[in-house]
């Protein structure tokens, strides 16, 4: 899809200046500014509610009344040693940062639960871009590192966890990155993925299902083998497994 078509088909609103290409969710941002993809901007309006630290930091802020992740984009990888956050441009849809801001909008269409996206900004440099996105925050949702660093899951939502996966598994989407720190329960217990960064919808189901969930298990098990407690179990995987069968 090119972005005149996304545009318009997403009802979203189109940003440019320079080099600079924005497209945003107007019913969100209604006073949309290039400085909200700048942690500055948020840290002047008091309006940080917290950060996360790893290849960069995550910013997670308020505004008006919804909760909003920024995210840049950095390289991972042996590669990210050389060049830190720049690739190369082949047209804005072709950016990670619009094929995730596309993937998340197609899942919400059809309700799966997964973030909702709420701006995006390719910065172009000749032949390289730089991006920052940013997607709505799950309100008073935790990772399951968190919680199984603490104390135990209920049976049913190891089954209920396995029947999340399975949702997104049945509509084709591939999560590049399925670890237990992208799994999210909120306080209904109702259970989200996130971080869908060089995510897909594939054309047919096929191996790469299974590919995602054992890179889910040997996540659980990384996780079991770095924490001083860490509540995951073989029946714990079991009755995931269970729920992802149906």
């Amino acid at each position: 899809m090119n972005l005149a078509r996304f545009v318009k088909h997403s009802k979203l609103n189109l940003f440019k200046e320079g080099n600079i290409t924005c497209l945003y969710e107007q019913e969100l941002l209604p006073d949309f500014c290039l400085e909200m993809f700048d942690a500055d901007y948020w840290q002047n309006k008091d309006a940080v509610l917290g950060k996360a630290t790893g290849r960069g930091i995550t910013w997670f802020v308020k505004h008006e009344n919804v909760e909003i992740v920024l995210r840049h984009y950095y390289r991972g990888g042996l590669i990210g040693k050389i060049i830190n956050d720049s690739y190369f441009f082949t047209g804005i849809m072709n950016t990670r940062a619009a094929k995730e801001f596309e993937l998340l909008a197609q899942m919400n269409k059809v309700g799966l639960p997964a973030p909702k996206p709420v701006a995006l900004k390719i910065n172009r440099s000749g032949l390289t871009y730089q991006a920052d996105i940013l997607i709505e925050l799950i309100a008073g949702a935790t990772d399951l590192v968190g919680i199984l660093s603490k104390s135990e899951l209920p049976e049913s939502l190891w089954i209920e966890i396995g029947k999340c996966i399975r949702q997104f598994h049945q509509h084709n989407i591939y999560h590049h990155d399925l670890n237990a720190h992208n799994i999210m329960i909120d306080g209904d217990n109702k259970i989200w993925l996130i971080d869908f960064d060089q995510g897909k919808e594939m054309e047919t189901a096929g191996h790469w299902q299974q590919q995602n969930l054992q890179r889910l298990l040997r996540s659980f098990n990384k996780e079991k083998g770095k924490l001083p407690e860490f509540n995951f179990t073989d029946k714990c995987w079991q009755l995931l497994e269970q729920g992802y069968q149906g």
